[in-house]
């Protein structure tokens, strides 16, 4: 038997190891540099730390810290940050109650029960104690123990969160330690200190043990860490940004939409908010009327048996609001639209001359979340999707596809968002078999490859009833968000008993193509307003031209004038108030009007005063302004 191992390299050169040598022996077997500056070990789609195993046969990838921008180098710097906050913590709070500490995406935070409250004012003092434990230095150390051995050592502690992180774990249990603090962790972790060079704790906030409303309330201390001082002030500059342009403030401020815990994560749109919905439901019947698609209306709830025909009972009904019916009936809100779908096609006869049927629908869909979980527009129990799900035959499936992305190139192109493609997986909890799996992600895959399209494999992320492409757009701070989906589903149809007549007079059952581009529209209008910071193209702005007499004398012209403007179908409001010029004009700014029309004794329809958002002016005629305006109003 062969004590010796093989290893492959990105350059798909190999590696020979002593047979159990780990990601770090492999680091040092290329060169001591390299094996300095290793922090991660990524294989075949995951990623583990330097300090386990490699397998025979196996292709790796060494992250080093010069891999500054990669999410999963990253990551394994913040972990290992966010130990050296509990380690801080620990040390200046005594008897306080450690939970867990995760990295997340641009950062890490983790949970602790305080024997006291503490403030914002505090997180100084922390942060002057991790940067303490960076100037003394720290190693981590893995080491593999029993769950009686843990349990033990976290009882003696007082660590009852510890201990039932214990009782509830999967697979093995280990251990990390740095300095005088060790934790229950599956890693990885850096090797050393070394490479975190900034360091900064963001805020706090209260969270659930668990995220369980039902369990005790711990506090939360958000922070985020880097590989250099520059990429953390560049983070800082882009995070207060996010903090100017931050849907929960413009919404209100601009007069577009607020919440009220009258109405838990159920938006109130206000008349200007109103104004942009209706022109994204305009641009979507439009597009879909376009593109082949018909317009369909079903139900808000239905009877539980059709969520369990469906398959959303056993995998979704926590989710879902239920409603008595009569003495033994129980009905759901509909969390999504595909089942009155399926219903609405299996309500007549079909041939395969009625494919591809596109149904299309904007309804309201309801989800019970979590009310820690509930931000803002983003984060909703009260949603709208723009939702399709075509109908097609297996060889009709590909030009399907392709037309489901041509259509989320052009939405995505409108808003000036950059696309990303993610094939998702089966995951686990599937229905059907490997087979069915097998031909429906081959159908998403070859299309997304013929059309020359970029993406990257996330496995085990599909849904349960079929793979998915799932849409990700990077906003202007370079924010990325996971938007539309076009999924493929051959489980749910088959359900249903959906069957179409062939053109062999056979019976046959049809494929499903679930298709959201925009997503939720809550979502995407709050995406819209942190994107654009409020200042929407002008298209798609709440109020489109302001126009500001200077003086009593001039209204009856400006009313004129906003009378001519509207009936070409543009919109428009006139200031009259009896404030200087300048403090309206400011004030149309601050509104993010994208044009303001100053009318004084100078002007008239030859000759308007005419100033765009942000400071440009001009003068230009009545009909020059209607002809410029009607081709910014194009979306």
């Amino acid at each position: 038997m062969s004590d010796r191992m093989k290893v492959v390299l990105p350059d798909n050169s190999e590696l020979e190891l002593p047979d159990g040598a780990t990601g770090l022996d492999a680091a040092r077997a290329i060169g001591p540099k390299l094996a300095e500056q290793a922090v991660l070990v990524r294989s075949n789609g995951r990623v583990q730390d330097l300090r386990l195993p490699l397998e025979d046969g196996e292709r790796i990838q060494l992250l080093t810290t010069r891999d500054t921008s990669d999410p999963d180098a990253l990551a394994v710097l913040r972990h290992s940050a966010a130990h050296l906050l509990a380690e801080a913590v620990r040390r200046l709070y005594p008897g306080v109650k450690i939970a867990i500490g995760p990295p997340i995406e641009n950062g890490f935070y983790y949970d602790f029960e305080f024997p006291e409250p503490i403030r914002d004012d505090d997180l100084e003092r922390i942060e002057a104690e991790i940067r303490r434990e960076l100037e003394e230095g720290r190693e981590w150390t893995r080491e593999e123990v029993s769950a009686d051995e843990a349990r033990r050592r976290f009882e003696a502690e007082g660590e009852p969160y510890k201990v039932e992180l214990v009782d509830t774990a999967d697979g093995p249990i280990s251990f990390y330690t740095q300095g005088d603090f060790t934790d229950l962790c599956r890693g990885p972790h850096l090797q050393n200190s070394q490479p975190i060079k900034a360091i900064k704790l963001t805020g706090l906030a209260g969270a659930y043990w668990r995220g369980d409303e039902r369990n005790r309330q711990l506090t939360r201390i958000y922070g985020t860490a880097f590989y250099s001082q520059a990429d953390l002030d560049a983070y800082l500059e882009r995070l207060e940004e996010a903090r100017k342009r931050d849907h929960r403030r413009l919404g209100p401020q601009l007069d577009l939409v607020h919440l009220d815990d009258h109405a838990p994560g159920m938006p109130f749109w206000h008349p200007k908010g109103m104004v942009i919905w209706n022109a994204l439901e305009d641009l979507r019947r439009r597009e879909n009327l376009r593109r082949g698609y018909v317009e369909v209306k079903t139900p808000l709830m239905y009877d539980t048996d059709v969520w369990k025909t469906s398959g959303h009972w056993e995998k979704f009904r926590d989710e879902m609001f239920l409603v008595p019916y009569g003495e033994d009936r129980q009905l759901g809100l509909k969390p999504m639209n595909c089942p009155g779908h399926m219903l609405l096609f299996g309500s007549d006869l079909r041939s395969y001359r009625d494919l591809p049927l596109r149904y299309a629908e904007s309804s309201t869909l309801h989800r019970d979340e979590r009310a820690g979980v509930l931000l803002g527009l983003l984060r909703v129990q009260h949603i709208t999707q723009d939702d399709a799900h075509i109908f097609c035959s297996a060889e009709q499936i590909e030009e399907e596809i392709f037309g489901c992305l041509d259509y989320a190139a052009f939405l995505y192109d409108l808003f000036g968002m950059e696309a990303r493609f993610e094939l998702s997986t089966r995951p686990e909890n599937k229905l059907g078999t490997d087979e069915e799996w097998d031909f429906t992600e081959d159908a998403l895959r070859a299309a997304l490859e013929r059309r020359g399209i970029a993406y990257v494999v996330n496995e085990g992320d599909g849904a349960f009833y079929g793979p998915k492409i799932d849409l990700h757009m990077t906003d202007v701070l370079g924010r990325s968000w996971q938007m539309g989906t076009i999924q493929l589903d051959s489980q749910m149809p088959a359900r249903f008993g959906l069957r179409y007549q062939g053109a062999d007079n056979e019976e046959h059952t049809p494929y499903v193509i679930h298709r959201a581009l925009l997503g939720s529209l809550e979502r995407f209008i709050g995406i819209l307003i942190e994107h654009y910071g409020g200042a929407f193209p002008f298209w798609l702005a709440p109020v489109q031209v302001r126009v500001i007499p200077v003086g009593e004398d001039h209204r009856a012209a400006v009313q004129e004038l906003r009378d001519r403007l509207a009936a070409a179908g543009f919109r428009v409001e006139v200031d009259e108030r009896d404030e200087t010029v300048g403090k309206r004009i400011r004030e149309a700014e601050l509104a993010k009007v994208p044009k303001t029309i100053v009318y004084g004794d100078r002007e008239s329809t030859e000759s308007l005063a005419v100033r765009d958002r942000g400071g440009g002016q001009s003068r230009a005629s009545l009909d020059e302004l209607l002809s410029e305006l009607g081709e910014l109003a194009r979306p």
